[in-house]
């Protein structure tokens, strides 16, 4: 950009370079805030941006123990904010990845907040995410005609418009569901042999990914439909950041089942019903949330947000969730000093959106795509003077717990209760191998037990469903 500012005055004899610097919405400690965070950009014209509203408050700073803790935090200040005489729609909760959201919705939700994602959809109504629910509803039930309907050729597995509709007029006319008058029509014919092979291959893929999953617990199934099923592989070849953020939904979406415990209070009265499964029990939970909850355009809602989205906008409260090395900036911006610069333009947007009061939140340890990983505080918090930030909490006196959610309880005895097993335990799984047992919730074999193994790290396993053999 210098080069650029010489290139102006060489074209222009004379000129002059006005900057805009006077802002009309930050209190001053904001500002300063965003200036010392845009000087580390190197590659810039520069400006220094002021205000005569005031300094205003320090930024505060929350460490959280992980991500639910970080959503309870964000929670508490927006009931003290409307507690206040403050409007929701005063408040905005930004995020640098799409699927931070999950958890933060699910707190709103628990805590009959009124929200609206701006510019994007909720979490369980977006497309990838249908997508790999419609595949584990079909393992359930493999009559559910939504479900078939959605992933019949998805992936494309070359199973055209017509051939799809041939097996509708064949469900209709015989009264029946498209997965039993798809199984007629490939034994008795009625399809083109290409088509016939494709949707066999379909049928054949969902039997024995009901057959390979059979012992494994919610998560791991999770997982391992979305990989064999084809939509991880879909999604990495339409790369870009839209591709990534899909791919980022779905490894959350393993999170949310390994996080799912069926003791837990229910976000919704029905959401369950006697003699579901835990795979139906968290269909039907993630059905209800996608349907309930997010303000209508007129209500009165706390507006949440990807950093991208936020451009333009601003807010009295802001809340920057999620300031991590390798969540914001992202991880796949660490090698590019381009990319790291974006980053932190972006977070300059992001600190620019708040008019009287900024929040900045990290989790020390966040579960991602099934596995705990511990996390430094992002380089941009680090890059604000030290001056304008108050802590709310000193970050040297948190003792990582181990991880625990709404509904964990502290356990003091050894014994992991109702069963065989002890914390310190060594035991064996038939995937994941030899690991040790460091933590549990929950009773006898509707317990979960965080296990650290010594090849894929710790995993949060029901026994019901992990089969551990002690050794």
């Amino acid at each position: 950009m210098a080069g650029r500012k010489n290139r102006e005055h060489s074209s222009f004899e004379g000129s002059k370079v006005i900057r805009l610097e006077q802002n009309y919405r930050s209190t001053g400690t904001i500002l300063d805030a965003a200036n010392a965070l845009i000087e580390h950009n190197t590659d810039r014209l520069g400006k220094a941006l002021w205000t005569d509203l005031g300094q205003g408050d320090p930024l505060s700073l929350y460490a959280a123990y992980n991500e639910i803790d970080e959503a309870r935090y964000i929670v508490e200040r927006i009931k003290n904010f409307f507690a206040e005489g403050n409007a929701y729609r005063d408040c905005a909760i930004l995020y640098r990845s799409n699927a931070q959201s999950r958890v933060l919705e699910e707190a709103m939700l628990r805590s009959q907040l009124p929200y609206r994602i701006y510019g994007g959809q909720r979490f369980f109504e977006r497309a990838e995410i249908r997508s790999a629910l419609a595949y584990l509803k079909l393992l359930s039930q493999r009559h559910s005609d939504a479900a078939f309907e959605r992933v019949v050729n998805l992936p494309p597995r070359g199973i055209g418009d017509k051939s799809i509709q041939i097996i509708r007029d064949a469900a209709r006319s015989s009264n029946q569901s498209l997965w039993t008058a798809a199984l007629k029509l490939t034994t008795e014919g009625g399809l083109t042999p290409r088509a016939s092979s494709a949707v066999s291959g379909f049928l054949s893929l969902i039997d024995d990914l009901d057959v390979a999953t059979e012992n494994l617990d919610l998560a791991h199934l999770i997982e391992e439909v979305i990989d064999a099923s084809g939509l991880k592989a879909f999604y990495e070849k339409e790369g870009g950041e839209k591709g990534q953020a899909r791919l980022e939904n779905l490894e959350e979406l393993v999170t949310a089942g390994q996080t799912f415990d069926p003791d837990d209070v229910p976000l919704f009265d029905d959401a369950v019903q006697p003699d579901m499964t835990l795979l139906d029990e968290f269909l039907s939970q993630a059905a209800l949330e996608a349907g309930a909850g997010q303000g209508d355009p007129n209500q009165d809602s706390i507006q949440m947000m990807t950093m991208h989205s936020a451009k333009g906008l601003e807010f009295p409260l802001v809340f920057l969730a999620g300031l991590e090395e390798g969540l914001f900036p992202h991880q796949m911006s660490m090698d590019e000093p381009g990319r790291m610069a974006e980053e932190r333009r972006l977070c300059y947007v992001g600190v620019t959106r708040a008019m009287k009061k900024l929040y900045l939140t990290y989790a020390e340890s966040r579960r991602l795509n099934g596995t705990d990983r511990y996390n430094r505080v992002s380089r941009f918090v680090q890059e604000i003077p030290a001056t304008l930030i108050e802590e709310v909490r000193s970050h040297e006196a948190i003792v990582r717990p181990a991880y625990q959610t709404s509904h964990q309880v502290k356990r003091v005895a050894s014994d992991v209760s109702g069963t065989e097993f002890q914390l310190g335990q060594k035991v064996g799984h038939a995937k994941f191998g030899e690991g040790v047992i460091l933590n549990y919730e929950g009773h006898g074999q509707q317990a979960r037990v965080q296990v650290k193994f010594e090849a894929v790290g710790t995993k949060w396993l029901m026994l019901s469903f992990a089969k551990l053999q002690p050794i």
